[in-house]
């Protein structure tokens, strides 16, 4: 579900992520062991690690581990895949023996993402007037490493246009253009969040479930409209959760709204596929499970990795006040950039994109890496 880029989060608009209720470890304060040092620490230098539920952090870790390239990490997860553990004590063991935590440099920023379900019309009507748009034809992503070794990994999206690649249109350019053939219409403000988050569920009149992927967008930055609309006195300062933007927006719909929404030149195209009832799908290409599931940055982090989080200090109203959990890498987003930043999947629905909506905390970060397998 690569946000922003597949799969941000409404926590991610403040600066601009398999339970159904939300974890909320708990645990003594931050570690003083200085982030980046060599030194391994012990699990019980873990802020929260003697609270956490350890099964559902195993299971999470069997459920993404297959993704990993890493040897080491590789021959874990085949062992923790083949474990028969089904009881948090023996859980705890068996991380506790086939890993160390390793601090993960600086403090960073945790924020949070979720697969949002939302009205969709097949027709156009004064309230539902925002076109879901299809990949455009003349959209180009080139890999640059095809060109240089150098820069793997690196990409760049575009379009040609007499004989030269250009930058593609910004979201107001593509707005303000003809749509053909429209995947479905919606609410102005929902389009919006939907192409923040990346995917999502779409609900018809007729009670029809269509689940809209991410397919591609224009290459432009993520800019997030948060601070933006702090600035100008929209929202206080403490109240910029996905929550009451999503509400500004809706009261302000049309050009006010526009206006505010296309600060963010960033615009992403989907296509439509039938709903399996099954989380959303990461940059990993499994399904997130809901609370376990980070997005990193993928030239700092590699995918199946596992993670310690610890997050405490909330900037925004209505947050818990502490996220301490493991989760694993499974996906990326444009807004997701350094090596201390996760953004945490929180599920499908209303309650996790309230969640989501109020999850920026400072974070610490620890890398658990594997230990030599006999």
């Amino acid at each position: 579900m690569p946000r922003l880029g597949f799969v941000a989060a409404f926590a991610v608009l403040a600066l601009a992520a398999c339970t159904t209720a939300p974890l909320r470890p708990t645990g003594p304060g931050p570690v003083t062991t200085t982030p980046g040092a060599a030194t391994a620490l012990s699990f019980s230098e873990l802020a929260g690690w003697s609270q956490e539920d350890h099964l559902g952090a195993l299971d999470a870790f069997r459920q993404g581990c297959g993704v990993a390239k890493a040897p080491d990490l590789a021959a874990v997860c085949r062992k923790a895949r083949a474990d028969r553990t089904v009881d948090d004590a023996g859980a705890r063991r068996f991380l506790e023996a086939n890993f160390r935590p390793e601090p993960v440099a600086g403090q960073g920023l945790l924020t949070a993402y979720f697969a949002p379900e939302y009205e969709a019309r097949m027709s156009r009507s004064a309230e539902f007037s925002a076109p879901m748009r299809g990949k455009p034809a003349d959209l180009v992503t080139l890999d640059l490493s095809q060109f240089e070794p150098a820069l793997a990994g690196k990409k760049v999206t575009g379009e040609v246009e007499g004989g030269q690649f250009v930058p593609y249109l910004d979201r107001a350019a593509i707005e303000a253009s003809p749509v053909d053939r429209p995947l479905a219409w919606m609410r102005p403000e929902e389009l919006f969040f939907l192409q923040i988050q990346g995917s999502g569920i779409l609900v018809l009149p007729d009670g029809r479930r269509v689940r809209a992927a991410f397919a591609g967008h224009n290459g432009r930055p993520f800019v997030g409209i948060a601070t933006a609309m702090r600035d100008r006195g929209l929202l206080p300062d403490n109240n910029t959760s996905g929550d009451a933007i999503r509400t500004w927006l809706a009261d302000h719909r049309g050009p006010e709204a526009d206006a505010i929404m296309q600060l963010n030149p960033r615009y992403v195209f989907f296509q439509t596929l039938p709903d399996d009832g099954k989380q959303a799908v990461g940059a990993a290409g499994i399904p997130l499970p809901a609370g376990r599931a980070i997005a990193v940055d993928p030239s700092k982090h590699a995918m199946g990795e596992l993670y310690w989080l610890d997050a405490s200090a909330p900037k925004l109203a209505g947050a818990f006040p502490a996220y301490r959990r493991l989760a694993v890498a499974l996906d990326v987003g444009g807004a997701i950039k350094g090596d201390a930043r996760a953004d945490l999947y929180t599920g499908t629905g209303a309650a996790a994109g309230a969640e989501a909506g109020r999850v920026r905390h400072d974070l610490r970060l620890y890398r658990l890496v594997p230990q030599p397998q006999s």
